[in-house]
């Protein structure tokens, strides 16, 4: 019965097997990045999953809130209109629609003016060659 050759001590080789060596790390490298390679598009997909369900529950939420802001804004326009008459309590339930949108919008664009980029990533993709090649310390 014969063994495999991948499962000798590697000290018995001789120097002329130096070459299946290779081949044979070779082949589990080769394997192992394969299987690593499976294993992460499996995480990824599982995932992709969740985070669809939560984006579909958030959207929903999304609906449900403007449905309940819609129909509040339409009592207090005819709870307005009961005062000051339907045309203007139309009126001041757009304006102050208006104002929140304006002040809303104010603060998402400062917001967005405050995002500098992804300077970490990038720093960190920039030595992926560097780490390569044995040089990592050299930035």
């Amino acid at each position: 019965m014969s063994q495999d050759p991948r499962f000798e001590d590697p000290q018995a080789r001789s120097l002329s097997n130096v070459g299946e060596l290779f081949a044979d790390i070779s082949r589990d490298l080769s394997t192992l990045i394969r299987q690593e390679t499976e294993l992460a598009k499996a995480e990824m997909r599982d995932s992709a999953t969740k985070a669809g369900k939560g984006a579909g529950m958030l959207g929903g939420a999304g609906v449900a809130a403007h449905l309940a802001l819609l129909f509040l804004s339409t009592a207090c326009w005819w709870g307005l209109g009961n005062e000051i008459g339907r045309g203007w309590s139309a009126l001041v339930v757009a304006v102050v629609w208006a104002v929140v949108a304006a002040v809303l919008a104010s603060i998402g664009r400062r917001a967005l003016k405050q995002v500098k980029g992804i300077p970490q990533t990038t720093h960190t993709a920039q030595k992926i060659p560097d780490a390569l090649k044995g040089n990592e310390d050299k930035r």
